[in-house]
């Protein structure tokens, strides 16, 4: 909304968040994860925590260097780096300066929608490629999407699955449960 709202995320939340994410992207103690998100924003739960709880690395990225993608590309490629979360517009920012991508990267992709333009350019660029979703009221992501090539430039992403003891419902006005295809509000409970 663009209001700042404080929202109380508790522990087993937070753990329920990370034990899920370990087990859809299996992270282990062999990779290696380039954090470039400011510690403000709730994503870099994901950054700093998913790794240390993996037994991975985190290799903290500049503010600067976040914003620069030749330094990103830089990065990437001096720390071996197999995992990476970013917004659109920063995956999009690094495949404009020709990024060449990197066969074992696996990349989280959330904080905005993913254009399955976008995903098709970046897909073919990286191990797999992961669409993220979730307001932070739901402790970071609330559901994940592992996409493939088949996506067309004209529409977007799924959102794919709920984590671990996640429920998502598409409900109508009266909070009833739509058809398959009817539009309706996402309710998110867990």
């Amino acid at each position: 909304t663009g209001k700042p709202k404080g929202v109380m995320v508790q522990h087993r939340e937070m753990l329920n968040f990370l034990c899920s994410m370990r087990d859809v992207t299996a992270m282990s103690a062999a990779d290696r994860l380039l954090a470039v998100t400011t510690i403000s924003f709730d994503i870099a739960g994901l950054e700093l925590y998913l790794p240390l709880s993996t037994g991975a690395c985190v290799v903290l990225a500049r503010r600067s260097d976040a914003a620069d993608p030749l330094a990103l590309q830089a990065l990437l490629a001096k720390h071996d780096i197999s995992f990476m979360q970013a917004t659109p517009a920063t995956w999009r920012m690094l495949l404009d300066a020709q990024w060449t991508g990197s066969a074992q990267l696996t990349a989280l992709c959330g904080g905005e929608a993913l254009s399955a333009g976008l995903a098709a350019r970046l897909g073919d660029k990286v191990k797999s490629l992961w669409n993220l979703y979730g307001p932070t009221e739901t402790t970071v992501w609330s559901s994940c999407y592992q996409t493939g090539l088949e996506a067309s430039a004209s529409s977007t992403v799924p959102v794919g699955r709920p984590i671990a003891n996640t429920r998502m419902y598409l409900l109508d006005a009266q909070h009833q449960l739509v058809p398959v295809g009817a539009v309706g509000e996402l309710y998110i409970g867990g």
